[in-house]
């Protein structure tokens, strides 16, 4: 099964609408963007779902292999396991978008808001992934100059449990709108559990599905009119992700 994420999220009406579709995951922006939510809004998205993972009392441990700082595909795929446990005790999981933001801001933000997991989208390094006290999905971004080149090059195991391909258009990087080399994203899905943004939408979402075969897909204004959340378009999407599931487009 393909997992979907469902981002930009800004009401508590936004989350359980996705959670009724059938996302794993839903985002709520921090980052600097006409989607970024406050505190006190993130805080009732995520009692609209029940509250935050760390309330279970469960907690699955974060990534460890040996020598897996060396070991780049049993890293990421001991990262999906991980992840997968955590929806075991909770779907959807919340996620906190950030963006160049100090680790500081991130943290506290992240810990007031009650969101289980923490996304990077800016320019973090992976060292700053170790500084967040929540286990992190790193973004790659992807532009036309690294269709040539392997992006993986730039990926790098044991600081983030997953990692996204977005697309590298816009001021605040990704909610572009804009489609990326699926090529590019297919050869490093074939090699590691990704997460794959930009520019997917309800209409497109099977074909990537069927042609990158992601671990998970990502979606912000693909699911939107005229700026805000359509509901309808989250279970188009949903739904269209599932039915690539069923023609054999997913791992």
């Amino acid at each position: 099964m393909t997992y979907v994420k469902i981002c930009g999220n800004r009401t508590p009406d936004d989350v359980l609408a996705a959670a009724e579709a059938g996302a794993d995951f839903v985002g709520m922006m921090f980052a600097d963007s006409r989607r970024r939510v406050d505190v006190e809004e993130a805080q009732a998205m995520v009692r609209a779902l029940g509250g935050p993972l760390a309330q279970q009392e469960i907690f699955a441990p974060p990534p460890s292999l040996a020598h897996g700082r060396e070991e780049l595909e049993p890293w990421f795929r001991h990262g999906a396991q991980v992840l997968t446990a955590y929806l075991g005790m909770k779907r959807p999981l919340t996620v906190g978008v950030f963006a160049d933001q100090p680790i500081e801001e991130v943290n506290e933000l992240a810990e007031e808001a009650g969101v289980d997991l923490v996304q990077l989208s800016g320019d973090e390094t992976w060292e700053d992934c170790l500084l967040v006290a929540k286990q992190v999905i790193q973004v790659l971004h992807v532009g036309p100059v690294d269709t040539p080149a392997d992006p993986l090059a730039d990926v790098r195991p044991g600081f983030a449990v997953a990692l996204m391909l977005d697309s590298a258009h816009g001021p605040y990087r990704g909610g572009s709108g804009q489609v990326f080399d699926w090529d590019v994203a297919a050869r490093m899905a074939a090699r590691l559990p990704i997460f794959l943004a930009g520019g997917l939408t309800p209409f497109n979402v099977t074909e990537a599905v069927a042609r990158v075969r992601p671990w998970a897909v990502d979606v912000s204004s693909g699911t939107e009119t005229d700026g805000r959340k359509d509901h309808a378009k989250v279970r188009a999407f949903v739904q269209a992700v599932r039915a690539a599931d069923a023609g054999g487009g997913a791992r």
